[in-house]
């Protein structure tokens, strides 16, 4: 068992819970909670983490995992979670790296691009509603936050391991790129002149959301085949991004249906 946070393993773990920078040089990710855990492909995993306590009330769970773990102090456990109330389990897994080429490949593809959002639950909840909308990827601008921050892999609740996404280096290229393979780009934009309902998303599409802040950028705006906008009522100004990304989304799935 290991008993003290001066373990390399405890380290290294932490280590990757709070730098991106650290993530990205080994290409490796935290996932937290029984949950991610046991979704985790295992041809990805590396190596799984239990508290003592989560061992002896979970015999069963971890007989299922059927993948090596170590066992660890609940004290020492508690700094190697993200949270404050940590379930008892988690993992380390290598990243999945995507391309353009892999979201084009759909018959119809239907693609999320995202410019510099920052908020990570945003990023999560973007993510699994993806999923569920029938999403072939999502793209996202350099300045995005990190997917892998702990926060935001919690809020994909799985969807992280199965939606294709990648990081744009060149956001502009990416576009034209998008536009090259004949997808019709739809940008959320509060001053749009189609209303969400009334445009067309049966033919390949992808719908562009902005900062959480500011919107998408003129240049972003400008680049995309149409501006449609979500009509609302009172002295609402714009609609939370991951909300506004939901409505879009499914609205596009009910069209396809």
């Amino acid at each position: 068992m290991i008993t003290s946070t001066g373990n390399g393993q405890v380290k290294y773990l932490i280590q990757l819970q709070g730098k991106a920078k650290k993530r990205k040089e080994c290409q490796e990710f935290v996932v937290e909670g029984h949950k991610m855990v046991a979704e985790a492909p295992k041809d990805r995993l590396v190596k799984i983490y239990a508290s003592e306590t989560f061992v002896k009330s979970n015999p069963s769970y971890m007989e299922k995992l059927n993948f090596p773990y170590e066992t660890v102090s609940d004290n020492v456990f508690a700094q190697m979670s993200d949270t404050k109330t940590p379930q008892g389990i988690l993992a380390i897994v290598k990243m999945l790296k995507y391309t353009l080429d892999d979201m084009l490949k759909a018959e119809n593809p239907l693609i999320v691009i995202l410019e510099n959002l920052q908020d990570p639950g945003n990023l999560g909840t973007i993510l699994r509603t993806s999923e569920g909308a029938g999403v072939t990827g999502v793209i996202m601008s350099p300045n995005t936050v990190d997917i892998y921050n702990p926060k935001t892999i919690r809020s994909t609740m799985g969807s992280l391991y199965r939606m294709p996404f990648m990081y744009a280096q060149d956001f502009e290229d990416t576009l034209n790129q998008l536009k090259n393979a004949g997808i019709m780009l739809n940008a959320a934009h509060l001053e749009g002149s189609v209303e969400y309902t009334g445009a067309d998303y049966r033919v390949p599409s992808a719908f562009l959301i902005g900062n959480e802040g500011n919107g998408l950028t003129d240049r972003t705006a400008k680049a995309a085949g149409r501006c449609v906008r979500i009509p609302m009522c009172g002295q609402v100004e714009s609609l939370n991004a991951a909300i506004a990304a939901s409505i879009l989304l499914f609205e596009a799935k009910r069209q396809r249906k």
